[in-house]
């Protein structure tokens, strides 16, 4: 398994999956025909838009519809012969603290014809460097108790639950489960 930036090179992968049914926003299934459509005007600009430290992609659309500001964030694609799924980071500089309308620093999905190899828990540890060269000690995650899956990828990585909490009714207000990933050596 390797994590790749987003590359042009590597966007018609990406694309299958997407045309295959997953979403890369497991709250918002409707983002699939969404960024289909935007690679389709100006797959340059899509590709670009995933690796957005400065956050300078524009706003972010949440499940209700609503639109927040974009934090710097970073996507990677998992890869192990061909495209398998997706894992981002997000921050806010100077701080772990996020806004309640973020669910976590990292957020990962895998594709449903690759799931149950330990793609997602590969994809976590790997990017975990990443988050500790932005500057957090510690990073977030979060996921929903009905996804145990999620949350052996999560505690396989060393998280520990710290709380069960009702999400932000912009994220959907269902119950979360937030994971606290110390990057402390």
């Amino acid at each position: 398994m390797r994590l790749l930036k987003p590359s042009i090179a590597h966007i018609p992968a990406y694309v299958s999956a997407l045309r295959r049914g997953w979403s890369p926003d497991n709250l918002r299934p409707e983002a699939a025909q969404e960024q289909i459509k935007s690679i389709e005007k100006d797959a340059a600009s899509f590709v670009s838009s995933l690796d957005d430290p400065t956050a300078k992609a524009g706003p972010v659309t949440l499940p209700d519809g609503s639109k927040v500001a974009r934090l710097p964030s970073i996507r990677r694609w998992i890869w192990d012969k061909e495209f398998c799924g997706h894992i981002g980071l997000r921050w806010k500089p100077g701080t772990e603290e996020l806004p309640p309308t973020c669910s976590g620093h990292i957020g990962y999905a895998v594709v449903p014809w690759r799931r149950g190899e330990g793609l997602a828990s590969a994809a976590l540890v790997a990017i975990l460097p990443a988050a500790k060269a932005v500057g957090l000690e510690f990073v977030e995650i979060t996921t929903s108790p009905d996804n145990p899956a999620s949350v052996r990828v999560i505690e396989k990585a060393g998280g520990t639950l710290v709380r069960t909490y009702t999400a932000d009714k912009a994220l959907g207000g269902h119950e979360t489960l937030e994971f606290k990933l110390s990057l402390a050596s």
